[in-house]
């Protein structure tokens, strides 16, 4: 859904954001135009407005290295996050940064051949929910600006893996049982996720990751507080429509727990099946590509919706986004 010519700079009227709230909820993803105006706060103040209890950034620094190699916080207002690529000799109070666009080569076994060529076909980099799924609860919202954008080009997305799908859900995709299962079940994320998973190859559709062994041992993370591991419901339930989605980060899942007790702990196991009920959702008819221009300001559910990097960048192109998500003061509430 798209809005313009609103003021979020001083969004302050609670009817206003009352239908932004209804919008975002039912549509799951809201577009506002135009706006390179709003301040850093601005933006901080409109993502805190989905959930006021919330003020921390949705990622813990500490735990979460690997992530924050691909972002850094605004001086004066650090949970705002710059993203982007390229080099950028001033922004916000941040110098001679370095800002790096992920790139399926770095973390994907099928990299795409030069005969194909990088700069024509691309892959999905990573699906995921933004949420630290260790101590923090996952962000309710996450609200995504674009400050400078390079030249528009088309890149075709390639899925190799089997389906003969490329792109230039629903529950009532799965069968019965399928719904039943995940509606039962919940989902539990390894300690440090992200530390755990990064040494792990991706899948070429990025909807999961392959079971080599490559995830660091316990040893090699950070300290561990077993109390923060999270264990999540698979379908959580959207506060206003009361519609369930499948939410789950199929990266660093690594268990499973039944409805009868039973855990399911083999993580091959694991991926194959988290891969099998959600790859339907990621067919190109269900997947929105969002065309990119300066000033745009997209809000997506993050309870209700996966997304995805796409898109493979020249050394010189500059990609400047910013990026607000706040740990939930709640963890999602499931069936």
């Amino acid at each position: 859904m798209s809005f313009d010519l609103v003021d979020l700079e001083n969004l302050m009227v609670d009817d206003d954001f009352a239908i932004i709230h209804d919008a975002l909820n039912h549509h799951h993803f809201v577009l506002f135009k135009k706006q390179q105006d709003p301040s850093p706060r601005a933006q901080y103040e409109l993502t805190e407005r989905f959930d006021p209890a919330s003020e921390e950034y949705g990622h813990d620094k500490t735990a979460d290295n690997y992530i924050h190699g691909y972002f850094m916080g605004i001086p004066n207002q650090p949970q705002v996050q710059i993203k982007g690529h390229g080099f950028i000799k001033s922004f916000m109070g941040l110098q001679d940064i370095k800002l790096r666009h992920p790139h399926h080569s770095r973390t994907y076994s099928e990299v795409i051949s030069e005969d194909q060529g990088d700069d024509a076909y691309t892959r999905f980099n990573r699906w995921n929910i933004d949420a630290g799924l260790y101590d923090l609860n996952p962000p309710k919202v996450t609200t995504l600006m674009a400050v400078q954008v390079p030249k528009c080009r088309r890149q075709t997305i390639l899925y190799d893996d089997g389906y003969g799908e490329k792109l230039t859900a629903p529950l009532n995709m799965l069968s019965p049982e399928d719904q039943e299962f995940f509606r039962t079940s919940k989902a539990e994320y390894a300690p440090h996720p992200y530390n755990w998973v990064k040494p792990a190859k991706m899948h070429p559709t990025g909807l999961s990751v392959y079971t080599e062994g490559r995830e660091k041992p316990e040893s090699k993370l950070p300290p561990i507080d077993p109390s923060k591991i999270q264990i999540l419901p698979m379908a959580w339930k959207n506060p206003v429509t009361g519609k369930l989605s499948l939410q789950v980060h199929p990266a660093p899942i690594r268990k499973i727990h039944c409805a009868d007790g039973s855990i399911i702990d083999i993580l091959k196991e694991v991926r194959d099946l988290m891969y099998r009920l959600q790859r339907p959702a990621i067919s190109p008819q269900y997947v929105y590509a969002h065309d990119w221009e300066e000033g745009d300001m997209v809000l997506f559910n993050n309870h209700g919706v996966s997304h995805t990097v796409v898109g493979s960048l020249k050394p010189d192109d500059i990609r400047v986004f910013r990026q607000c998500n706040l740990a939930a003061s709640e963890p999602p509430e499931g069936p």
